[in-house]
Parts: structure tokens; C-alpha cells; sequence
């Protein structure tokens, strides 16, 4: 399970030198700045460095029965180097290191790793169960840029609001119930720790201040910053714990020390296992929620064996594993078909479009406006994560 919590730019034929040695590169689908995508795989390298959130690279050595990586390693002659990153930075950090050739990026991270050069553009044709991801995660602002593709999508789920039915009444259906009405519960509610939970404050102000004029969660002018900012600070008032680590939020809800607050279905699904009374909702207002992507880096040394990764661990049959193992929607529609709980897509919505379009995926902010603003300067990662140790005190 997850806890979630400017490199020198290569050229064009610094990139290509580097992976003429197993792969050809095209010209067509240079990005003038993180290199190129492969025309063409040749041999794999024997090794993968990949960076991955804890789950998704599973070998056999958290549970026996648990293990998709020996398998590719087998049918590949790719041997798997992993590193559990436990949050977006410091994903975005080992990326800037140039020793990594893939990772599994959120989208609080993704832009990031693509506007610095660290990422390269992916050619899809190289990735055959490619076809059968989900339409609605292809070409997302979080995982392309001027229409082309810098990843492969992994998985999805939303951010839910999650409350103890014996201490929460009556049943909320509304952000509100940690914003503008945190205070009854002072002391018990529970907020999810990284600058972009900003976003759920926003999505918040949409609808409860419309004329703060915010459209898009991710693209805040300092104005409407500010109010999100001022809204979790009154919110910080009332919070008894910030998490990132599920299983810490578990231990919460089932003791009574948080009583209502931000989570996901996973999190919902054991706690309610550990026999605590909880209910997860998706708000009226919609969610903010978290996409992943596998994306290759510009500098990979290993770009056929990392493209290897990228076509296993979306197919049917792996997809299947690694969304029931860690507790999301699969990407690849056809994995549905293979999971061994049945209901395993219905429970976290992987085919229902109507129930994702209500979800705002993790996008990192930057101070070009995501949603289509002309005439202001957005706020950018960088003023999101002062804001956010200003809200923390």
C-alpha cells in the first residue's frame, strides 16, 4: 500500500546517443526538451531500475502469493532493481538522479517530471496492451502534453470522505462536513498530508464560493490560493492528525481518534475489516482522486527492458493483480475479466465513467492556468508547498 506523501536538461542527441545502443529514435516525436521516444525495441539491457509506490512491484517477499515481477523477470531476462518511494517528491527527487529508467508517477508529480526534462515522451505502438486501457485515461493534462502520451496509464481511485456512522450524524454528503463545519468535530478530523490537498479545499470553494471564480482545482491565481489557504487553516484548527500512511488512518478510524476525513477505498474497505463502524461517500461536490502513470526517464539506461515493464505491468492478467493487491481500479479495461474477486471493478468503479467524471485527478498546478486562463499567472508547486507548511504551523 502507498504512503503518499531544475535538473539540467538533456539534448536531443545526447538522448538519441544514449539509446541508439538497443533502440532507434525518431525525430518526429522529439519534445525539444526530455529527449525522444523509441521508433523501435531491441534486446532487452537484463535490468530494470524502476521507482514504484509500495505495492505496485510486488516479488513474493511481502507474501509469497503475491508476485508479478519474478514472472516478468523469467519471460524477459529483465532483472527488476526497485525502489519504494513513499511520496511524490521524493519520486520527482530520485528521478532528477538520471539512475532510474521508470517510475510510477501520481499526477502531483508527473508535470513536474515533464516540464524539467526529466521524463520522456513514450511511444504507445511499443506498448500493446496500450489499446486497452480505458479511453478516459488517455491524454489526460496530467499524463500528455501537446497531445502526445508521457506514460502508461496504471491505475485510478478518488478521494473520499470517510466518517464513523456511530460519532457523525447526520450523514454527510458534502465537503462541508470538514471545512465550514470542522469545528464539531475539533479534535478528530483527519486530512490527507501533501501540498496537494490544497486541490480539496478548492474543489470545496467551487461550489460553497462561487465568486472566488475557481474552475479547476489545480489553477488557482494567488487570489483563490489564498482562500484555500484560509479555509484549511480554520480547518487546521479541528484536525487531530495529518496522514499519509494508511495504515496510520486505520488505527485512527477504528480507535476513535479521527471521526471523519479524507481517504480511499481501500482504506475504507479494511478499516471497515478491522470491524470499526465507517462509511466512505463520494461528496456532492465531486472529489479530487490520484491517477498513476508509468513514465520513462529521458536519461533511461535501460529503455527496452523499461518498455518491457510498462507493456507487463498493464496486461489483463498483472493489472488485475496489482489493482486487487493494493486496492484500485485497474487501467486496462480487459483486466476486469481477471481478477478473482468478481465484484473487485464494480467496488471501485473501474468501468463507470459517470462515477470518474465527477473525480478532479492530481495535477501538478503550474503557473500556466489549466484552465485555460489567458490573462493571470497561476500559483505553481512551489507556492502550493510554502502554502502548505504555512497551513501545518
Amino acid at each position: 500500500m502507498r504512503k503518499r506523501k531544475t535538473s539540467a536538461w538533456r539534448s536531443a542527441a545526447a538522448v538519441c546517443a544514449l539509446l541508439l545502443t538497443a533502440a532507434g529514435c525518431g525525430s518526429g516525436d522529439d519534445d525539444g526538451k526530455g529527449g525522444h521516444a523509441p521508433d523501435k525495441l531491441g534486446k532487452g539491457e537484463g535490468e530494470v531500475n524502476i521507482i514504484a509506490w509500495a505495492g505496485y512491484a510486488e516479488d513474493g517477499s511481502n507474501d509469497p502469493e503475491v508476485d508479478w515481477v519474478h514472472p516478468f523477470e523469467k519471460k524477459t531476462g529483465c532483472k527488476v532493481n526497485t525502489k519504494t518511494a513513499g511520496t511524490s517528491d521524493e519520486m520527482v527527487s530520485l528521478m532528477k538522479t538520471g539512475q532510474y529508467d521508470t517510475v510510477s508517477a501520481s499526477g502531483d508529480a508527473t508535470l513536474r517530471l515533464i516540464a524539467s526534462g526529466d521524463a520522456a515522451p513514450v511511444n504507445t505502438k511499443l506498448v500493446p496492451n496500450y489499446k486497452d486501457i480505458f479511453p478516459a485515461l488517455k491524454n489526460q493534462p496530467f499524463n500528455s502534453k501537446d497531445g502526445r502520451m508521457y506514460g502508461i496509464p496504471h491505475g485510478r481511485g478518488a478521494n473520499l470522505l470517510m466518517y464513523r456512522t456511530d460519532k457523525v450524524t447526520p450523514a454527510p454528503d458534502s465537503w462541508r462536513a470538514v471545512f465550514d463545519d470542522s469545528a464539531r468535530h475539533a479534535g478528530h478530523v483527519t486530512a490527507y498530508d501533501s501540498p496537494i490537498y490544497i486541490a480539496d479545499a478548492a474543489l470545496y470553494l467551487m461550489r460553497a464560493k462561487p465568486s472566488l471564480g475557481i474552475k479547476n482545482p489545480y489553477a488557482l491565481d494567488q487570489k483563490q490560493l489564498d482562500a484555500a489557504v484560509a479555509l484549511l487553516k480554520k480547518q487546521h484548527k479541528a484536525v487531530g492528525e495529518y496522514w499519509s500512511d494508511y495504515q496510520k488512518e486505520i488505527t485512527a478510524f477504528k480507535g476513535g481518534d479521527s471521526v471523519i476525513g479524507t481517504t480511499w477505498q481501500v482504506i475504507a474497505n479494511l478499516t471497515k475489516a478491522e470491524k470499526a463502524p465507517v462509511k466512505a461517500v463520494l461528496p456532492k461536490e465531486g472529489a479530487t482522486g490520484w491517477s498513476d502513470t508509468w513514465m520513462v526517464s529521458a536519461k533511461a539506461e535501460h529503455p527496452n527492458c523499461a518498455y518491457k515493464w510498462l507493456d507487463w505491468i498493464v496486461s489483463p492478467k498483472v493489472n488485475a493483480q496489482v489493482a486487487e493487491y493494493f486496492g484500485e481500479a485497474p487501467s486496462n479495461r480487459k483486466a476486469c475479466a481477471e481478477t478473482s474477486a468478481p465484484d473487485h471493478c464494480a467496488i471501485f468503479h473501474a468501468d463507470d465513467e459517470k462515477y470518474f467524471q465527477r473525480v478532479h485527478f492530481w495535477t501538478t498546478p503550474i503557473k500556466e492556468c489549466l484552465d485555460g486562463r489567458k490573462d493571470t499567472t497561476c500559483t505553481d508547486y512551489a507556492q502550493w508547498t510554502r502554502a502548505w507548511t504555512e497551513v501545518k504551523g
